[in-house]
């Protein structure tokens, strides 16, 4: 059994022991320690001494590449030190000989004032002698025009005014003769071309002859049948006239009805009213409203399809069918002997021509030429005139602004707006004026030519005039005493634009103004 002073023994050895150890252990650590604090002074001692000889080293080269940047500065600076000195003693030099310049140039100045002063006593002297001259010369002059105005026996005064009549007279001729010659040079270059699309236009189209109608004749089976057509006391005709709006006359003419009315769809309706009655035999009030109803559509049908056919023959579509229903009208209606749908359709084609061979819009030609009358089968049914009409239906249905101002220009209600109208208008009036197409009344055809003569006399120095070539051309005799040959030009235009204004006229009118020239002397 341990006792207890043997275990504190032991306890105080251990402790002891223990402190011990830590003893040793810290001397080492001290030791090794003081070892490593030597190497790493030396380290540094070694380190600085590097640097040292690092940052001296540095100096050096610093010192030198200072010294040889001082060498290069201190030469750049003497090259431009040197290049200035060079460019100042040009400037100088320059400066010397443009001073040499600028004291010849003063010497050059003084010579030529000098000659300036000299040249000015010549012409100061000259003027001198100049100016007695002039008034020895005036003094000469007033001599001269009044010994002048004794022979002549007219002041100074009346010639001069003598002298500018003749020359104004000289010039207003010369003016007019000149103007003459430009509008005649043009119109023969227009005149030329116009001809040649024209007859282009005109040759590509054949057209009938027309003539004037206002009767239907219905040829009859035999005599009995006016007296079936008249009926018990006249009801069957008086029916028939009530009905179809038609005279019917029966008169001598063997085997014959005549049917006069001025609306040719009426009297075409009434035609094919009494052939299908005279057919049918069977004449009575009831069967005569019956077949005029049936005519009726028949001819309405038959008008569309006429309009049709030529807008399919032009190559136009899209036209609204109460458009191509009035234009179908026009099959029926004529205008001094020309059926008007015909004339239409001369139009489009002559028109057309024309359009191609300008590089014009062709399809757009033809559709305004194909309507440019197509008020007129309005005209039996409604007021206003056909241009009215036709401008208001066209309108009514959405046709195009060329369509329009064709229906209005071609008469002259408003101005072309396009040149397709232009080619519209001419052509209505080629269809309208050429052989055959129209019949004229006597009485108008007369009226037109007084009217031509009438114009021509009203204008001053007119002494006679003639209206030959069946109106289209006026010869128009001036006095020679009161008209000379500037005056003729001025005459010939006055007249015929007012032709043009007050005359509606086809085709065109040639005034001609003839002057007679007069030598006159006499023997003593």
């Amino acid at each position: 059994m341990i006792t207890p002073p043997l275990v504190m023994a032991a306890a105080v050895g251990l402790v002891l022991g223990a402190l011990i150890g830590f003893v040793i252990a810290r001397n080492r650590e001290r030791a090794r320690y003081e070892l490593e604090k030597s190497k790493g002074q030396d380290e540094a001692t070694r380190i600085l001494k590097r640097a040292e000889r690092e940052a001296e080293n540095a100096r050096k080269a610093g010192e030198l590449a200072g010294r040889e940047e001082g060498f290069r500065l201190r030469e750049a600076w003497e090259k431009e030190e040197s290049r200035r000195r060079e460019e100042i003693e040009r400037a100088e030099r320059r400066a010397e000989e443009r001073s040499d310049a600028l004291d010849r140039q003063f010497d050059r100045l003084n010579t030529r004032e000098e000659e300036l002063d000299r040249r000015a006593e010549e012409i100061t002297a000259l003027e001198g002698g100049l100016a007695r001259k002039v008034e020895h010369a005036e003094a000469q002059g007033a001599e001269a025009r009044r010994r002048l105005e004794q022979l002549a026996g007219m002041s100074q005064d009346q010639a001069r005014a003598e002298l500018v009549a003749a020359l104004e007279d000289a010039a207003r001729a010369d003016a007019a003769n000149s103007l003459r010659e430009i509008k005649e040079s043009a119109q023969r270059e227009a005149e030329r071309e116009a001809k040649k699309i024209t007859a282009l236009a005109i040759q590509r189209m054949a057209a009938d002859l027309t003539a004037e109608t206002t009767v239907s004749v219905v040829q009859l089976p035999s005599d009995d049948m006016k007296g079936r057509i008249i009926g018990r006391e006249g009801r069957n005709i008086r029916s028939f006239e009530q009905a179809t709006g038609v005279d019917v006359i029966i008169d001598d003419t063997p085997e014959a009805v005549v049917l006069s009315a001025f609306d040719p769809v009426r009297r075409e309706t009434a035609r094919i009213a009494l052939e299908r009655l005279v057919e049918d035999g069977r004449i009575h009030p009831g069967r005569i409203e019956e077949m005029v109803e049936k005519a009726a559509g028949e001819v309405e049908t038959a008008m569309v399809d006429a309009a049709e056919e030529i807008l399919y023959e032009l190559g136009l579509h899209n036209i609204h069918p109460e458009i191509v229903k009035t234009l179908g009208r026009l099959r029926f209606r004529t205008s001094y002997g020309q059926n008007q749908l015909q004339h239409a359709r001369e139009v489009a084609l002559l028109a057309g021509s024309m359009a191609a061979e300008m590089g014009l819009d062709v399809q757009g030609t033809k559709r305004a030429a194909i309507l440019h009358d197509v008020g007129k089968g309005m005209t039996h049914e409604h007021e206003g005139t056909h241009v009215e009409l036709g401008y208001r239906l066209c309108k009514k249905h959405g046709e195009t602004p060329l369509v329009l101002n064709a229906i209005k220009a071609h008469h002259d209600e408003e101005p072309h707006f396009f040149p397709e109208t232009f080619l519209v208008t001419a052509a209505d009036a080629i269809s309208g004026s050429r052989p055959g197409a129209r019949r004229e009344m006597f009485d108008g055809y007369v009226k037109r030519l007084e009217k031509l003569e009438e114009l021509a006399m009203e204008q001053e120095g007119v002494s006679r005039c003639f209206a030959i070539q069946a109106g289209r051309e006026l010869r128009v005799m001036v006095e020679p005493d009161r008209v000379g040959d500037g005056q003729m030009a001025q005459i010939s235009e006055t007249v015929a634009r007012r032709i043009e204004s007050e005359l509606q006229y086809p085709g065109q009118i040639k005034v001609v103004v003839v002057r007679e020239t007069r030598a006159v002397d006499f023997a003593r």
